[in-house]
């Protein structure tokens, strides 16, 4: 889409979406012909490609939709065939008359939009829209997948009845059924069926009479379906294929990794097979290798906290931590804080267990405990190899911690992660590894502490705390320090309280079966003053650590999840289920 530059330029200036330094910047970069002003301003990170688009419909006077979580008629949906639809980013949502309107990512797609004229025989009216919207759009058409998804693997778990029990099967016959037609079919629609469904694992379980598949999903298990018994040793035995593992061993724990495409996403599928009374259990955790595109502040991160990570980030040495269990986002934070800071001009080494994410320009190495290649030998090897930037998975050990204090005490900026319940624990858990204080105070910058909470859908229900559960919820979240950052945010008037803040509970619809889609991060950002420099000297607990912090202005997780509850992003209950697990 052609725009004229200084249309651009009076628009965003006059709506204040990025500074008149930051346009005089891109327009510096533009100067040099390699880009346009508006894509240097994406480049640079002063605006999303979203924020471009919104730009471009407004000075073009093209509409532009949102179709998140617009449940659109299945009949108007295919009208373009799926592949159509996701190659060239185009969704037709709305047929009136003769005329069909399509959301499209760039209406100059003058292909797309002839192929559909020519399809559907009606008038096409282009309309621009945002990538969420598209992923939305397109994940209606997976949904509509599952009942044939559920078809196939009934049918073809029919023709697999009669197999002999698992103690039966030579390992030629398992080789044989994992390459049999319909385990193939089954499980490629068990991995694709997942991918649609959002789930981050899937769970293959044998029980008594059934194999039971379960699916998580945004955080919470839910049964998928169930197969006959027959059906678990060779479905076991395609995944142990796919993964490279042993036929033949059941009596023994074993993990691996495979790849897959569905459309234009690359998964990984992180293996783990366990013998358990009535078979092998398989559980696989998705992970979606594309990484760019996120922001911090996609992630959950704001105010005070965002800008003492940011100033972190601009430091030569020192560690920021992520803390929290399993799952709680702390690598996907790690790889956006990564991500910008992969510039052309410094040097990034991982060593991790396992690469979640690929991500080009920066060196990921794989540990192998087996052979005896650990965080700690791998981390020595790192800092011969000139880096300027390292990430550890994972703190596990004294050795890896001691080696991590020193990397950043020689001249690198070091980030990991460490499993603790909160942000300040991370410091008792790293004097409890033999780390001395004194070093730790040379250190640590920012410690990170997080959960990940439901998101709520467009449609919610509004309602008001009455005063005794306000005075309930103030007796474990502090609500003066939470309105207090409201009002520094401008999240609501400097008058409000408590009694007309509005808060939202979840409302299911047809587009939203059960009032949430995706998961967001509350977090709690400690930075480490001078004040809890001289208290990890003289060797205070976490609580006395988190104390000093909430004086200095730290929201703590749960704070910071009435925070997002208040902006309607989530709810009370759902912070309270997350943080007391």
């Amino acid at each position: 889409m052609y725009i004229n530059e200084k249309q651009l330029k009076e628009f965003v200036l006059d709506s204040g979406l990025v500074s008149k330094a930051a346009f005089e910047r891109a327009e510096g970069v533009a100067a040099l012909g390699k880009q346009t002003t508006g894509d240097a301003l994406v480049s640079n990170g002063d605006m999303t490609e979203d924020d471009l688009r919104r730009a471009h419909a407004h000075i073009l006077g093209i509409p532009f939709v949102n179709l998140e979580d617009k449940k659109i008629d299945t009949d108007v949906l295919s009208l373009i065939p799926e592949p159509i639809a996701r190659n060239h980013n185009i969704i037709a949502y709305k047929k009136e008359g003769e005329s069909l309107e399509v959301a499209m990512l760039n209406t100059d797609d003058l292909a797309a939009i002839d192929f559909v004229k020519k399809k559907v025989r009606l008038k096409i009216l282009p309309r621009l829209t945002d990538v969420a919207s598209v992923k939305f759009a397109l994940k209606q058409y997976q949904k509509s997948l599952k009942d044939e998804f559920g078809g196939i693997i009934q049918r073809e778990t029919a023709s697999l009845q009669g197999l002999p029990e698992t103690g039966d099967i030579t390992e030629k016959d398992l080789k044989r059924l994992a390459e049999d037609l319909p385990v193939v079919r089954i499980v490629d629609s068990l991995l694709r069926h997942a991918i649609n469904q959002n789930a981050s694992d899937i769970h293959i379980e044998p029980m008594d009479t059934q194999v039971l598949i379960r699916y998580r999903i945004d955080g919470i298990l839910h049964d998928a379906m169930t197969l006959p018994k027959s059906a678990g040793p060779s479905i076991t035995a395609r995944i142990k294929v796919l993964s490279n593992l042993k036929l033949d061993e059941k009596r023994l724990p074993q993990d691996g990794r495979f790849k897959m495409e569905s459309g234009s996403e690359r998964v990984s599928f992180r293996v783990s097979i366990l013998p358990i009374y009535f078979g092998e259990k398989t559980v696989m955790r998705l992970l979606r290798e594309d990484i760019s595109g996120f922001t911090l502040e996609g992630l959950g991160f704001h105010g005070a906290g965002l800008e003492r990570i940011h100033e972190a980030t601009r430091h030569k040495t020192g560690m920021l931590l992520t803390t929290g269990p399993t799952g709680s986002g702390k690598t996907t934070t790690l790889y956006t804080i990564l991500d910008i800071l992969n510039t052309t001009d410094v040097n990034i080494s991982t060593i991790e267990d396992p690469i979640e994410y690929q991500m080009p320009r920066v060196n990921q190495t794989q540990v192998k405990p087996d052979i005896g290649f650990t965080f700690a030998t791998g981390l020595r090897t790192l800092v011969r190899q000139d880096p300027d930037i390292i990430m550890v998975g994972e703190i596990r050990d004294n050795e890896t911690a001691s080696l991590a204090i020193n990397a950043s005490l020689t001249g690198h900026l070091v980030l990991s992660t460490l499993h603790t319940n909160s942000a300040a624990g991370a410091i008792p858990r790293l004097i409890d590894m033999n780390a001395e204080p004194f070093l730790l105070v040379s250190t640590l910058d920012v410690i990170i502490g997080q959960r990940l909470v439901r998101k709520l859908c467009d449609v919610k229900e509004k309602y008001t705390l009455t005063p005794p559960e306000i005075k309930k919820l103030g007796n474990t979240v502090d609500l003066d320090n939470v309105l207090r950052a409201l009002k520094a945010e401008k999240i609501v008037g400097e008058k409000a309280v408590w009694e007309n803040i509005p808060f939202y509970k979840e409302k299911p619809s047809p587009a939203c079966e059960d009032g949430f889609s995706g998961r967001l991060g509350i977090h709690e950002i400690l930075y480490v003053s001078s004040a809890i420099k001289n208290l990890i000297m003289k060797g205070a607990t976490s609580e006395e650590i988190e104390g000093q912090a909430k004086k200095e202005g730290m929201m703590t997780m749960i704070e910071d999840g009435i925070f997002k509850a208040v902006e309607g992003i989530t709810t009370i209950e759902e912070v309270l289920r997350v943080v007391s697990e």
